[in-house]
């Protein structure tokens, strides 16, 4: 797999990867406008993998990557990332970078929850769960080394889009490379732009996000302004 350019995927139970973060907390952050299944199914692969506690989906409030798109207000994707991890004791929401001014650097987060765990007694590591896609962007965000000596990145397959290997992990992050896991995950095509289009046209948008989150976004008409047809 490395030499094909790829992670190669650690998912053999009883792996020491995935004993030492028995327990951790995972975090999957992002815009989430909309929720849908595929942050479900990828979250769920994360906890079963590493065997983790729980995993937080964390609403960015600005995100910083995209300050020049049109998001939809932090109480509404709030809502929706509540309505759709309901039901699954393994999943929680935290509003940190909704709380916080300024936009809403990853790094930043992990070291509140990580005091947030310490003043409770809690279990204080972290994994943050990111696409193969995302993963190669990860050498433009902020204080990225930093935030892999405080955190392990789980990076997760995404159809269409090649994953780094641990040689540009080593290129980039020298010494770091133990710090990111590779998972094949649930190879679903799901995307959150395609999503707001359809609901934008009038489409069905039935069986790509929960159907709580479905009724949400029609009941408050949030992607049917013109704006969103151009994003």
């Amino acid at each position: 797999m490395e030499g094909s350019g790829l992670g190669a995927p650690l998912t053999v139970p009883g792996a020491p990867q995935l004993a030492d973060l028995a327990g951790a907390t995972g975090i999957l952050g992002g815009t989430f406008d909309p929720p849908h299944l595929g942050h479900l199914a990828i979250a769920q692969d994360v906890v079963e993998t590493f065997r983790l506690a729980r995993v937080l989906f964390v609403p960015a409030g600005i995100p910083p990557h995209k300050p020049d798109r049109v998001v939809s207000a932090p109480s509404h994707r709030l809502a929706m990332v509540e309505l759709a991890v309901a039901g699954n004791a393994a999943f929680a929401v935290s509003r940190a970078e909704l709380e916080r001014a300024g936009p809403s650097y990853t790094v930043d987060t992990i070291e509140i929850l990580r005091g947030e765990a310490a003043e409770a007694g809690a279990d204080d590591r972290f994994v943050v769960i990111l696409s193969g896609e995302s993963l190669g962007l990860l050498h433009t965000w902020h204080e990225p080394e930093r935030l892999l000596r405080t955190a392990h990145v789980a990076a997760v397959e995404r159809p269409a889009f090649r994953t780094p290997g641990r040689p540009w992990v080593g290129e980039h992050f020298p010494g770091l490379e133990d710090r990111v896991l590779f998972l094949p995950g649930p190879r679903l095509c799901h995307s959150s732009s395609d999503i707001r289009a359809r609901a934008a046209e009038g489409r069905s948008i039935r069986y790509l996000v929960p159907p709580a989150v479905a009724e949400y976004i029609e009941e408050h008409r949030l992607y049917a302004d013109e704006l969103w047809t151009r994003n």
